[in-house]
């Protein structure tokens, strides 16, 4: 929990943010608020994996931290780095494409168009949130966490202050409503990463870690990490490419479902996104503690964390059955008052109860999932996670909305099923011990050729 609380802290301020940010625009318009979850939830697919590859930075400096090379870290840390400078301009290519794909919904016209005014704005944070994940695995592979959540508190704060001004126009700013929120985002992505750079090239840092002298190109690095990383950057962009089909999809079912299911989403944020920071935390002990050569540690910390997330999840989910009224009057405004309130209720409970049943096999799928990452096993993730995302749910989805013509509570419950499978399938692989036998830093090869003399571990 030392490790984990502050990394479960930042994820939260995201969670806090995303649901203020749809918050303030359910207040402000009906159509901005039906607009803020596709184009969102579709922006981050198109950036995800590029963010995930850079963020697999964190297993590689937690490997060399727990083998002891402090220069390790930094090497690691470049090679990060370089890669999300590369990927800006590739993620400003997929812009056209994305708006594509919102042409492609069958949204109405409204919605349609500040969705791709909002996607449009939001794709310039791609690059500043790939660096951030890049620079900040510096910190959590080390078990530094209280770092990241000191600048992701002071960008993300930012960023839901200037939400307020920018949507409304207040205190002299322009009323701009849902590309006020596209900006403000843009201003907090890029204000991270500058507070990491600080610190990371500070002078104390510099001095024990080499971080500018070690701020070059590694080839055998970068490619062990692109060779690792990809299939992490894969998994996670076909995961959540899957998951904004069924959002893009339940935009299709009428205002009530698409405004019940944002609303229900919305909330499931404040048990998702400190989840995410629970996975990363296991990723952090299990690397370390495969770096030390110490496999029993690091299963005993997965099955540890998963318990404790379960009960979390678990306890949060109780609230969303129990106080079903007040998450959805908390959206009250121009959004909800479109539709009719009593109709909008009872979908809101029923998809809660669902959620209170779905966190819990989130939570671990997520963290058992983490576990595997930072013992390297990305390839199974990512071949499991695609085969279970596009094999069962995209084609489930695409089954009962266009074949069956079912509504939003069977695409719920399908979309629950997918999740269950996750969390099964990753606790079984975990439960294998498969991945205790990956040599991520390819340290077997060089022991067994300084043995030899044949070879530096480049060579090997």
């Amino acid at each position: 929990m030392k490790i984990a609380w502050p990394l479960i802290i930042s994820s939260g301020t995201f969670a806090v943010l995303n649901f203020c940010d749809r918050l303030f625009l359910s207040w402000y318009s009906e159509a901005a608020f039906r607009a803020s979850l596709p184009a969102g939830i579709l922006f981050f697919t198109l950036v995800c994996g590029f963010m995930a590859l850079a963020a697999f930075t964190n297993t590689f400096v937690a490997q060399y931290w727990g083998a002891g090379d402090k220069e390790g870290c930094a090497r690691a840390t470049a090679q990060g780095i370089f890669f999300s400078l590369l990927s800006i301009p590739l993620i400003m290519l997929l812009t056209p494409f994305g708006l594509w794909l919102l042409r492609m919904s069958g949204h109405g016209a409204e919605v349609l168009a500040l969705e791709q005014e909002y996607l449009g704005i939001l794709m310039w944070c791609g690059g500043g949130m790939a660096l951030s994940s890049a620079l900040s695995s510096f910190f959590s592979g080390r078990g530094k966490t209280a770092v990241i959540m000191a600048c992701n508190l002071i960008a993300n704060g930012l960023n839901i202050l200037l939400n307020y001004l920018f949507i409304f126009g207040k205190w002299g700013c322009p009323e701009m409503g849902i590309a006020g929120a596209g900006w403000a985002t843009v201003i907090g992505s890029w204000t991270c990463p500058v507070i990491f750079a600080l610190i990371y090239f500070s002078k104390s840092v510099n001095a024990e870690f080499g971080t500018i002298r070690n701020l070059r190109f590694d080839r055998w690095l970068f490619l062990r990490m692109i060779r690792f990383g990809l299939p992490s950057g894969i998994h996670w962009f076909l995961d959540v490419a899957a998951f904004t089909v069924f959002v893009l999809l339940i935009g299709r079912m009428g205002p009530v479902a698409h405004i019940a299911s944002n609303i229900a989403l919305s909330v499931n944020l404040i048990a998702f996104m400190p989840m995410i920071g629970m996975g990363m935390a296991v990723s952090v002990l299990v690397g370390q503690y495969l770096g030390r050569n110490q496999p029993e540690y690091a299963e005993r910390m997965g099955w540890l964390a998963m318990k404790i997330g379960v009960g979390y999840t678990a306890t949060i989910g109780l609230t969303f059955i129990l106080f079903p009224a007040f998450y959805t009057r908390i959206f009250e405004g121009d959004a909800v008052a479109a539709v009719p309130m009593g109709d909008l209720l009872f979908m809101v409970r029923i998809l809660l109860a669902m959620l209170a049943v779905w966190g819990t096999a989130d939570a671990a799928a997520i963290i058992l999932s983490g576990g595997l990452k930072g013992a390297g096993d990305t390839h199974f993730v990512m071949y499991f996670q695609s085969a279970a995302a596009w094999g069962f749910l995209v084609l489930g989805q695409g089954l009962i909305v266009f074949v069956l013509k079912q509504g939003v509570y069977l695409s719920w419950v399908w979309t629950l099923l997918y999740i269950i499978i996750l969390g099964i399938g990753f606790a079984l692989r975990f439960r294998s011990g498969r991945w205790k036998k990956i040599d991520l830093l390819d340290r077997r090869s060089s022991v067994v050729s300084a043995g030899q003399g044949i070879g530096t571990r480049h060579e090997a």
